[in-house]
């Protein structure tokens, strides 16, 4: 499985990193609930772009927070500098196993527990 960060599933909104769309629709993907929130929480979201997650949401796996998701979280936080948000995320891929594809590679390098991928980086 792989798991998409926020800033992946909101870059594929744009025409100019379309082919993330690609990554979006493939059968092992999924993002956290953590993302969903992100990405439609932004206050100055479009309707069109609501319309366009909304859509991504219904297709994609949706991972919700499990204790062990939470007790690795933790983990990472009392030992990292990380966001309650991309602890959250980075634990999911540990606790699932998953290769985490997110453009903000800085905010994750101190974790060797799983792969991340640039899939922007690659492109560019």
């Amino acid at each position: 499985m792989i798991l998409l960060d926020s800033n992946i599933l909101i870059y594929s909104a744009s025409d100019k990193y379309k082919y993330l769309r690609e990554l979006v629709k493939r059968n092992d993907a999924a993002c956290s609930i953590i993302s969903k929130i992100e990405v439609l929480g932004y206050h100055k979201i479009t309707n069109e772009q609501i319309a366009y997650f909304d859509a991504i949401f219904k297709v994609i796996q949706i991972l919700s927070v499990s204790d062990e998701v939470v007790t690795q979280a933790i983990f990472y936080r009392q030992r990292k500098s990380m966001s309650v948000g991309d602890a959250i995320i980075a634990a999911s891929a540990k606790v699932l196993d998953c290769d985490l594809y997110t453009n903000n590679v800085e905010d994750f390098k101190s974790i060797k527990d799983f792969k991340i991928v640039n899939p922007i980086k690659k492109r560019n």
